[in-house]
């Protein structure tokens, strides 16, 4: 599976009674098969306080990659896909437990995770290993 974009963004309120500002979206697109999909994880913005405990970064953004600064919300979807490969038939995923999102982020070994992003933001593209 080939990776071709990583995007993330805050989302903000579109009407005054919503609650989207408190919302995170990560989304992966991605070769597979020959056919190009795109994976679009929404989340509870807080949980990535939770996250930070897991991953040996001092903050937001994690590191800088090929001369890119390189966010959370842009890899969350990236590890979901990566750790849950079932996740390869879904266009669109809701996480709504903190402990989903710490468990997909526990099983990644960091600097495994920031060569494979930073071989996308260098080259546009990277190799999504299978999921161990």
């Amino acid at each position: 599976m080939d990776v071709c974009r990583l995007y993330g963004e805050e989302l903000q309120k579109s009407q005054s009674n919503t609650f989207e500002d408190y919302f995170n979206r990560s989304e992966v697109t991605y070769r597979d098969g020959g056919e190009e999909r795109t994976l679009s994880v929404l989340y509870l913005r807080h949980f990535e306080t939770a996250l930070f405990d897991l991953l040996p970064y001092e903050g937001d953004p994690l590191f800088t990659a090929a001369g890119r600064d390189i966010h959370l919300r842009e890899i969350v979807a990236l590890v979901c896909l990566w750790k849950n490969p079932a996740y390869r038939q879904r266009r669109r995923v809701y996480i709504r437990d903190e402990g989903e999102l710490c468990r997909y982020f526990a099983a990644v070994d960091a600097k495994t995770l920031q060569a494979l992003v930073s071989e996308w933001a260098a080259s546009g593209a990277c190799r999504l290993p299978l999921s161990s």
